[in-house]
C-alpha cells in the first residue's frame, strides 16, 4: 500500500498550519486504499544544517539527521502544507528539506499552501527546489487565502470548494506516487 507523508512546513509558534494539516489529514485518511501520516516538522527538532558533507553523498553524522531521513524514506509521496512567509518558503521547511537528498528522489508531492496570496509564490519555489532532489510535483493544489478561508486571518473555516481541490490534488499524487514505484525499486 502507497505510504503518503502530510508534512507540515511551519514550525512558527501560533502558526496556521496545524489546523490546515489536520484538515488535510482528516480528509486524505477516509481513502481505504493509501495510507496517510502527518509528520510535523517541529517534532524533528532539527537545528540549522549541521552536517559537514553535501547531502547528496548519503554520509548523515548527526543522529538528528539520521532520525529525519528513516521518516522521510518511509514514503512514496507527499502532501506539503506551507504558508508563504515573505513570498517564500518558510525557513523551517527549506532547512528540513536541504538536510537529506536521496531519501527525497523518484517520489512525488503535491501541495496545500495558505498565505495573503494564497502561498502560491510559496509552492512556486517548492517545486524548483523538489525537482532538483528528484521529485515530481502534480499540477492540483490548494491554496487557501487568509482573508477568505480563515475567520480573522487566524482561525481556520476553508470554503466547502477546497474539499473537490485537495481530493483532486490527492488523486494526483497518489497516480504519480503509483506510476513512480519502479523507479524507486531500482534506487
Amino acid at each position: 500500500m502507497l505510504k503518503i507523508g502530510i508534512l507540515l512546513g511551519s514550525v512558527r509558534p501560533g502558526r496556521n498550519g496545524e489546523a490546515v494539516a489536520r484538515w488535510v489529514f482528516d480528509i486524505a485518511k477516509k481513502r481505504t486504499n493509501v495510507e496517510f501520516e502527518l509528520v510535523d516538522l517541529q517534532d524533528f527538532h532539527l537545528p540549522i544544517l549541521d552536517e559537514p558533507i553535501p547531502a547528496s553523498a548519503g554520509k548523515y553524522s548527526q543522529p538528528h539527521t539520521r532520525v529525519w531521513a528513516d521518516k522521510i524514506r518511509s514514503f512514496d509521496a507527499y502532501v506539503f502544507v506551507t504558508g508563504e512567509y515573505n513570498h517564500g518558503i518558510p525557513g523551517g521547511l527549506k532547512n528540513a528539506i536541504d538536510f537529506i537528498y536521496a531519501e527525497w528522489n523518484n517520489k512525488a508531492a503535491g501541495f496545500v499552501s495558505y498565505g495573503s496570496a494564497g502561498g502560491v509564490r510559496a509552492v512556486e519555489q517548492l517545486r524548483l527546489v523538489l525537482a532538483e532532489l528528484q521529485v515530481a510535483t502534480v499540477r492540483a493544489q490548494v491554496y487557501l487565502s487568509l482573508s477568505t478561508d480563515f475567520e480573522n486571518f487566524r482561525t481556520f473555516a476553508p470554503a466547502a470548494s477546497k474539499e473537490a481541490s485537495l481530493n483532486t490534488m490527492l488523486d494526483q499524487v497518489v497516480a504519480w506516487g503509483e506510476a513512480l514505484k519502479p523507479l524507486r525499486k531500482t534506487a
